[in-house]
């Protein structure tokens, strides 16, 4: 389970491409292409490296308007999805 105070990176089994303010990420062991909207594009292009959940929550709040408590349900919810399918890794 991810929480706050989880550090997520990308794993090296996916490749990307950003379409205007959008991502498409393909899955390495899957085959499948992956959307994301722009905020999940923002999401994806600022995990570089180890990140902090909390960090990128913040960078959420800074950048959006956006209720914290509605920030953190949706950030854990697509960072769970993206580990499910194998395209980050989390550590604690």
């Amino acid at each position: 389970m991810i929480t706050n105070l989880s550090v997520v990176s990308k794993t090296n089994k996916s490749v990307h491409c950003d379409l205007e303010d959008e991502v498409v990420i393909l899955g390495l062991d899957d085959g499948v292409y992956y959307g994301l909207n722009p905020v999940g594009a923002f999401i994806w292009n600022y995990i570089q490296g180890l990140v902090k959940v909390e960090d990128i929550k913040d960078a959420i709040l800074e950048e959006y308007d956006v209720e914290k408590d509605v920030c953190e349900k949706d950030l854990l919810e697509l960072l769970e999805d993206l580990l499910d399918k194998g395209l980050i890794e989390v550590q604690e």
